[in-house]
């Protein structure tokens, strides 16, 4: 693409954002991502096991706190207009306002009834066979979503283990003929039951029973129940919640009461992204068939269990009705004025008008926590100032990173404003692999592209049809990518990472 087609897609992407704001109708049209555009997680801070709800035209996030047992005594909230920019609602409900939860508060699941909005949440861990710890599914309500949240019913809705199901992890879905169902169950097993119109006391089936197992092969927890299309979607989390292989399965039936055969496993971990993917919830934008999945995952390499953040990704279906293999895409455009989910080593950054600043420096690097093997890289970069021989540019397959000129182990191309494009390798030290020259000017954007798969190397700038410079080097294999700047300030956007 060349750099006039670029620069007028940006023009109407910004258009779009800014009419969004201000004309009503055009705003479920904006929220067509593939991803969170400005990077995942989207919020700050330890937090796992999403449920989602809109709300007045705002998206709702509710996790938990994922912080040590003893810790998770409070719940927190987020809520955004437009999936980007989020707006955290602290303390929304605490266990000072639940009398009987003694212990930890997690897991809520938030809806809306009469003019009341409700969170279910699981307290105090309660273990089969313990009959003198209360515990289980409590329910909390208030008169905005962002609370303050109070107990309904001063003790648990489900306080008790039914058909070997522990009372955690529950979802409560609405059908469209007004009757509510509370999904939920640990310790591998799934219940239903009927919600009354009071939302605060469970029904009973006509058979004369209230919970009805439904447990699908493989399941574990985090049961969440969505409606597309008549048919009723079951999802839910298999795996160990501490572990790299926490993923999201689904079942598909025409009854909100199953049967819930499971149909495959969609959101999973990717050694190059995250691990531990899992305990969802799920975005329907408003009159489309735009669907996003909310879901926690663990920063690479990280082994602490509570070590948790949330992210979000383009959720996808098949003409049949089944759904696509979820892909946690890498991407960053900084609309959201921050850079959580980046590091930086040496130098000054700050995002400025939706763009990564780097202040010139001998070297300052940002990365992001990835670990690609072979890699389509893009960047938007434009150099501000600084030398006339300084030059900014993208860092990949990183490893050993440190403050410092060379002090990293990896391949970074960049272009110089006396007009070169290059590509190098530095473990300490510098080695060019190739150069060629190029016209660079001051604030003229430029697109960089990085194609690695295993050793061949190429760098495409502005046109991604040709590349500029072409290498064979195989002396680093995988690691994290990002940005670099030296002896130049810099801009960076529209950052993208992807396997080819």
């Amino acid at each position: 693409m060349v750099l006039e087609q670029k620069l007028s897609i940006m023009r109407s992407t910004a258009l779009q954002a800014i009419l969004a704001l201000s004309v009503p109708g055009i705003h479920a049209a904006v929220l067509q991502y593939t991803t969170s555009e400005a990077g995942n997680p989207f919020v700050d801070g330890w937090y796992a096991d999403p449920d989602t709800e809109i709300y007045d035209g705002l998206y709702w996030v509710y996790p938990t706190s994922s912080y040590d047992y003893e810790q998770q005594t409070y719940l927190d909230a987020f809520s955004s207009p437009d999936l980007i920019n989020w707006t955290k609602h602290p303390n929304i409900l605490t266990n000072a306002n639940v009398t009987w939860a003694t212990g930890a508060v997690w897991a809520p699941a938030a809806i809306s009834r009469n003019g009341k909005y409700y969170i279910y949440f699981g307290a105090n861990d309660i273990q089969e066979g313990d009959n003198t710890t209360i515990g289980g599914i409590g329910v909390a309500v208030a008169d905005n979503p962002a609370g303050p949240y109070v107990d309904a019913i001063g003790a648990p809705l489900i306080g008790a283990y039914h058909n070997g199901a522990q009372p955690i992890d529950q979802d409560v879905f609405i059908d469209d003929d007004g009757q509510a169902y509370i999904y939920y169950g640990g310790h591998s097993h799934a219940n239903v039951a009927l919600l009354n119109e009071d939302m605060i006391s469970i029904g009973t089936f006509p058979d004369g029973t209230q919970y009805k197992e439904i447990t699908p092969t493989n399941y574990v927890e985090g049961a969440q129940m969505v409606k597309r299309n008549g048919i009723y979607y079951m999802m839910w989390s298999e795996g160990g919640w501490t572990g790299p292989d926490y993923a999201v399965s689904y079942a598909m039936s025409d009854s909100p009461l199953g049967p819930f055969n499971r149909k495959a496993k969609i959101l999973q971990q990717d050694p190059a992204v995250a691990t531990g993917s899992g305990h969802n919830g799920v975005f329907n934008v408003p009159e489309t068939d735009i669907w996003y999945i909310v879901y926690h995952r663990r920063p690479l390499g990280d082994n602490d269990g509570n070590h948790r953040q949330l992210a979000y990704d383009r959720m996808y279906f098949e003409e049949d009705g089944s759904i696509a293999n979820v892909t946690m895409l890498v991407k960053d455009n900084f609309a959201d004025g921050n850079t959580i989910g980046w590091t930086a080593y040496g130098g000054d950054w700050s995002v400025l008008n939706g763009q990564l600043e780097g202040a010139a420096s001998s070297g300052g690097k940002m990365l992001l926590d990835t670990n690609f093997t072979s890699l389509v890289y893009d960047a938007d970069v434009t150099i501000t100032g600084g030398d006339t021989d300084g030059d900014a540019g993208v860092v990949f397959r990183a490893s050993t990173l440190g403050n410092g000129t060379d002090e990293y182990d990896g391949y970074y191309a960049g272009i110089k404003l006396s007009g070169e494009v290059f590509l190098g390798r530095a473990n300490g030290s510098w080695t060019e692999l190739k150069s060629t020259q190029m016209d660079v000017s001051a604030n003229m954007q430029y697109h960089i592209r990085v194609r690695a798969v295993g050793s061949d190397i190429s760098i495409f700038v502005d046109d991604i049809d040709t590349a500029r410079i072409t290498v064979t080097d195989g002396t680093y294999s995988e690691g994290q990518d990002g940005v670099r700047v030296y002896a130049a300030e810099a801009l960076f956007d529209n950052i993208s990472v992807a396997t080819p």
